[in-house]
């Protein structure tokens, strides 16, 4: 008997051939997909960012010209923002879970799940396509600042293009999300009864749904002024570049929580489940993940503070942005507080976890240093914002979904991963990671400007250590995909609940059936994370 025909009916070998992929409505392989691609264009960000850096390690001229590098370091920022960060926690570990986290048998919309891949794809086809295409790709940086974003002679319409492609994708994601929670939960579980992340997606998906048609209709604004000369943006045929910025940022901040809000849904995950605790403070973490979204839509002027806005509109944005720290300090507490006199089982989902903290701690204090006015005039345009992001989005977003890979992979592929090579890969990414983007932090506040080929001389030795760091950095990644990779080839089989989990995704078989669950789930008496014999709140 072979090792397939031996091995139970689950979602990877109920069917085979490319096509059962390509044309499947199951979420669980619909994830993959999206893990897959999501990981391979997150290696050619990678390849690109590991390129800008060698180039400044040296003032002047390294390896490549000044209008290569405003290429690069766009193409590199469209890829990262577009088709890893925004779309990768929701679209691998949301699609994947959410039905299971439910107790259902998958999405609201199984053929509009598998469209919105296809969109994913063709949108980053047409990202990439603007290596070969044209005069290369866009030299405006991801923002697409205008008027030189309608004006230069680079393909800004191709990469336009791929970004309002790439927003449909995210649409119809968050639309099914939405349906699924709120039609498809098994019964009993009302919604302060549904896991953390359930929450974080609900959240996030209603961003997706009513902020993307914003910067959706804002890139085909660009193009129609790239093709017909109709006066939007150019000032100089009647046009408003500060327009065009309100039109980005009304969007582009909201993304932000579109990024990170999975990202703590991931984490309010980890953390109980290493703790063996009862989550402190279920509905204020819950209901926090709502107030970031809400409070999220009002705080888009702090970009702009040096644009000229009025004294008074720069005060109320500069308010706003410092009370949307405030439901995201109560999360930090909670998990802080979860974890005091709790089990604590040392794993590394768990590192990843409290690297995320600490990263986005960084980050979010970094943020109300640039929400505060005065402060912002110095560091603005300087690389202490390329600092900050970094710190949100990758030490933040990007940890999350590591460790997301790492506590749910013996669930997707029912084998466990080298743990030895997993700690020695995360101590590599946190070191190389804080060695690539503190001392960003640290010439910005010096003065150096972002987006420059060259820098003075006083900014060498910084540079030269960032650039460092990036080394570390991918030798870690590079160890942990090739880790994973082997676990997914020759690990150990496990269990059902190797890291005696509480969710439902945790009562069924690893990796899952096709439908879900063999049997109809039972929710944990108490909620969700409800642990036999843990301390509660």
């Amino acid at each position: 008997m072979s090792e397939t025909a031996a091995m139970p009916l689950n979602y990877l070998n109920v069917k085979k051939g490319i096509w059962s992929w390509l044309f499947t409505l199951d979420h669980k392989r619909i994830a993959l997909l999206y893990l897959y691609s999501i990981g391979a264009f997150f290696l050619v960000g990678v390849v690109l960012g590991v390129v800008m850096r060698l180039e400044l390690f040296n003032p002047g001229r390294d390896i490549i010209e000044p209008q290569t590098y405003n290429q690069v370091f766009t193409l590199h920022g469209v890829i990262m923002i577009f088709l890893f960060i925004i779309p990768s926690i929701p679209a691998v570990f949301g699609n994947f879970f959410l039905p299971i986290m439910l107790g259902t048998d998958d999405v609201a919309f199984p053929r509009l799940n598998l469209f919105s891949w296809y969109l994913y794809i063709i949108g980053a086809l047409f990202a990439l396509s603007t290596l070969i295409y044209g005069n290369g790709p866009a030299d405006t940086g991801w923002t697409f600042y205008a008027p030189y974003s309608v004006k230069t002679g680079t393909n800004v319409s191709m990469s336009v293009l791929a970004a309002f492609i790439l927003g449909f994708s995210s649409i119809l994601t968050g639309l099914n999300f939405i349906v699924t929670i709120h039609r498809l939960r098994t019964p009993g579980m009302t919604f302060n009864k549904m896991p953390l992340f359930s929450w974080a997606l609900y959240a996030t998906s209603w961003i997706q749904v009513l902020a993307t048609p914003v910067i959706g209709i804002t890139l085909m604004m660009i193009i129609a002024e790239r093709m017909f000369g109709v006066g939007l943006f150019d000032p100089s045929i009647g046009g408003d570049p500060i327009l065009y910025q309100h039109l980005f940022w009304i969007y582009s901040h909201p993304a932000v929580y579109i990024m990170a809000l999975p990202a703590m849904g991931v984490v309010s995950e980890i953390i109980p489940t290493f703790a063996q605790r009862s989550i402190f403070g279920y509905k204020p973490i819950a209901y926090s993940s709502m107030a970031i979204a809400f409070v999220g839509y009002f705080v888009w002027g702090h970009h702009m503070f040096t644009s000229g806005m009025s004294g008074a509109a720069a005060i109320v944005f500069s308010i706003l942005t410092f009370l949307v720290a405030i439901p995201t300090a109560i999360k930090v507490f909670n998990w802080v507080a979860t974890l005091y006199k709790g089990s604590i089982d040392i794993q590394v989902p768990l590192l990843y976890a409290l690297a995320f903290i600490f990263n986005f701690l960084i980050g979010g204090l970094t943020g109300l240093v640039l929400g505060a006015l005065v402060v912002d005039v110095h560091v603005h345009d300087t690389y202490f914002v390329v600092g900050h992001f970094h710190y949100v989005m990758f030490g933040g977003t990007g940890f999350a979904f590591f460790g997301a890979l790492h506590y749910w992979f013996p669930k997707i592929w029912g084998k466990m991963y080298n743990k030895t090579r997993a700690n020695l890969a995360f101590a590599l990414l946190f070191i190389g990671f804080n060695t690539l983007y503190f001392p960003m932090l640290v010439l910005g506040i010096m003065g150096m400007p972002r987006r420059y080929y060259d820098y003075l001389p006083e900014f060498h030795s910084l540079n030269q250590i960032s650039t460092v760091g990036s080394w570390i950095l991918v030798v870690g990644l590079l160890l942990m995909i090739f880790n994973l990779v082997a676990g997914y080839l020759k690990g150990q089989k496990v269990g059902g609940n190797p890291w005696n989990g509480i969710t439902l995704e945790w009562q069924t078989d690893s990796p899952p059936p096709l439908h879900n669950f063999d049997k109809m789930p039972e929710l944990p008496a108490g909620g969700p994370y409800n642990y036999p014999n843990a301390k509660s709140e």
